[in-house]
């Protein structure tokens, strides 16, 4: 099979990058030198809706999903998470997004593996761990931020962290806002496999490989079967989601976002009733 078309890709989703490779593998690039790969609004809106055009993508069949440069991506653009903490009509366009992106990197039919390096927060890190195989060398920084900004873990870690490496190391490292390197990830089952940093590309594209060479009815409705374990934690995702981004409309944020601006511990106030 050939390699995939990338025009409709660069054409509709221009805040990413994109290669094409024999056997219909895509390969979906997180980029933004200037920031670590952080995920501005325009980012934040392609990673969400471009697993739709994968899914109807017939020179599709399987994708690769990586950071350029030094490491996968460092999280969430201050500048979008201040303007959700001031504005009703962002924080209800960016909600939309962030259940889009869960659910259609879940529902893309198409097989996806992320090799992850360096750090690795925010909705990077939501698309790394929802891939179907993911990678990750050992000096990956695995963090799920949100209650370290002041917000609750929503995104996509209420849907899949508990699944992978049981609840208990789940509210450890959310709660606690705890980093993972690839190894102690691969230990406690939330990647698939620590690769060394000099082998991970080949082995992503190894895999992704023998998936587009597989049988791709087996292998996507496979996939399909599988994901119902966690399309059963869907409304604990949805309820997750929604505290997010009441407390996006609250004061930790605010505090948490200039304690991170500022590079101190954050000082938050007292909780209300909650």
């Amino acid at each position: 099979m050939s390699a995939p078309d990338l025009t409709p890709y660069r054409e509709r989703f221009a805040s990413l990058k994109f290669g094409a490779h024999s056997g219909g593998i895509l390969e979906l690039i997180l980029s933004n030198e200037k920031t670590l790969n952080s995920a501005d609004a325009t980012m934040h809106r392609d990673l969400a809706y471009v697993w739709r055009e994968v899914d109807l993508d017939p020179g599709v069949r399987c994708v690769v999903v990586r950071g350029e440069g030094r490491g996968f991506s460092s999280g969430g653009d201050l500048g979008l998470v201040a303007e959700m903490a001031q504005s009703w009509e962002t924080r209800a366009r960016v909600h939309k997004e962030a259940r889009d992106l869960v659910y259609n990197v879940l529902n893309c039919s198409k097989p996806v593996v992320s090799a992850i390096h360096g750090p690795c927060v925010g909705a990077g890190l939501a698309v790394a761990l929802l891939a179907d195989i993911s990678l990750a060398s050992p000096n990956a920084r695995i963090l799920d931020g949100h209650t370290r900004l002041g917000v609750a873990a929503g995104d996509h870690a209420v849907i899949i962290w508990p699944l992978l490496c049981g609840l208990n190391k789940a509210k450890y490292y959310l709660l606690l806002n705890e980093p993972l390197s690839g190894a102690e990830a691969e230990r406690i089952g939330l990647v698939s496999l620590c690769v060394p940093e000099e082998e991970l590309l080949d082995r992503a594209f190894a895999v992704a490989r023998r998936l587009s060479q597989g049988s791709q009815t087996a292998v996507r409705w496979t996939k399909e079967a599988l994901n119902n374990w966690l399309r059963l934690a869907g409304p604990s995702f949805d309820a997750s989601l929604a505290l997010e981004f009441l407390g996006f409309s609250g004061p930790d944020v605010h505090e948490g976002v200039a304690s991170l601006r500022e590079k101190r511990p954050p000082n938050f106030p007292d909780a209300a009733d909650g």
